[in-house]
């Protein structure tokens, strides 16, 4: 029995050493820090004054309403709690001239792309080097340049996308060099990037419409402008993006991102996005046709048009209203059928919002919307492939906080 309490004790001794220096540490300032090894070298500690910890997080009770109950009328579908994003990131300095980022998402899949080998929860892994005072490099899986401020926000701001970003590929393996002017209120991005993060068989498979021939250089290139104009009261994000989805199938994206900054209190976001897609790469319009089939098909030529607004209003420091409105088009330019409308459906958006922010000094904030979402499908495409008019709410009340640890 003495044995075994001398060896208990014998085991815990530093720890009882370790709770007394800390214990002085309280009592008597900093006069035994030395006492204590450190986890991390001294020479090493310099470098986490350039990193950044976070936790980017939205945390809700949401209760999901739609219209596809058996009468057919709007009803309460189901309420639950959702972490509905959870993104670890970490980013900094290791160089005075070498930058990285890395974000992974908790609320995605872990499924690896054929195609880059990275994991789909993983939003970006690259490093950035700084080539010039205002010239930099970057290279790894990268957010891709789009243009536009709804995709330009932290996600977890956003609580609902409109179509095209909702569907897309927004984190892509590639190389881009950016470059500000003197003035600092231009710049410029050049991407080079894989057009999809699987093979053109994964995606489309059987689908692929007949004799569409996977390409040997699957590659996007994307050119992004950000421009500042009256001292920062209205900005601009506007890009262009070419796609080469297979051998005569390409996809030409534009975005034009207008932000109007009044005064302090009040900000509003405008987004106009043009998709024209040689082969269906969002995938609505091909949804929509595969609706009386047995096998989906992805469909040649269509086109998606998006309007997209968002107004801020502070009423108080502690009190946001905001207000985002959307709206897109559907079309199918290549419909066999010479008496059809291009314009098979419209889909709209609708999302009210009140933020409180507790803490002056601190970015987390509760929130209470309703987002709303209707689906118009026109009367050609209800009479041909027999889809219906459909809505959706969701009303949520949560939280809101990039969660700086470090």
């Amino acid at each position: 029995m003495k044995k075994k309490l001398f060896i208990l004790l014998l085991l815990n001794l530093p720890f009882f050493i370790q709770g007394q220096v800390i214990e002085k540490q309280t009592s008597e300032g900093n006069k035994y820090v030395d006492s204590i090894p450190s986890l991390i070298p001294i020479d090493r500690q310099s470098l986490l004054s350039n990193v950044d910890v976070i936790f980017n997080s939205r945390f809700a009770y949401d209760s999901h309403f739609s219209s596809l109950q058996p009468d057919g009328d709007e009803g309460h579908d189901y309420s639950s709690f959702n972490v509905n994003q959870l993104r670890f990131e970490i980013k900094g300095k290791i160089h005075d001239k070498v930058y990285f980022r890395f974000r992974h998402r908790f609320t995605k899949d872990v499924e690896i792309g054929s195609i880059d080998h990275m994991s789909q929860a993983t939003d970006m892994a690259f490093v950035r080097i700084d080539v010039g005072p205002r010239t930099n490099f970057s290279l790894g899986k990268l957010c891709a340049d789009w243009g536009g401020y709804e995709f330009d926000f932290n996600p977890i701001d956003i609580l609902a996308y409109n179509d095209i970003v909702e569907f897309a590929d927004n984190y892509l393996v590639g190389a881009s060099v950016a470059h500000t002017l003197e003035s600092k209120k231009h710049s410029f991005s050049f991407s080079v990037l894989n057009s999809r993060t699987k093979t053109f068989e994964e995606v489309y498979g059987t689908s692929a419409p007949a004799g569409l021939e996977t390409s040997e250089y699957p590659l996007a290139f994307v050119a992004n402008w950000r421009g500042s104009f009256f001292n920062g009261k209205f900005e601009t994000t506007y890009s262009y993006s070419y796609f080469n989805e297979a051998v005569g199938a390409h996809m030409n994206y534009i975005v034009l991102g207008n932000k109007f900054k009044f005064n302090d209190k009040f900000v509003l976001y405008y987004d106009f996005q043009y998709s024209d897609e040689g082969l269906d790469r969002t995938s609505i319009v091909s949804s929509i046709v595969s609706t009386p089939l047995a096998t989906p098909i992805a469909v040649r030529d269509a086109l998606y048009v998006e309007n997209w607004l968002r107004a801020e209003y502070f009423v108080t420091p502690k009190v946001n209203l905001l207000m985002t409105a959307m709206h897109s088009n559907h079309y199918w330019k290549d419909n066999p059928d010479p008496g059809a409308d291009d314009l098979l459906s419209v889909s709209y958006g609708l999302i009210p919002t009140v933020q409180y922010f507790p803490f002056k000094d601190y970015n987390m904030k509760f929130y209470l919307s309703y987002i709303y979402r209707k689906y118009d499908y026109k009367s050609y495409a209800e009479a041909a492939y027999g889809v219906k008019d459909y809505t959706t709410g969701v009303l949520s009340f949560g939280i809101i906080a990039p969660f700086l640890v470090l």
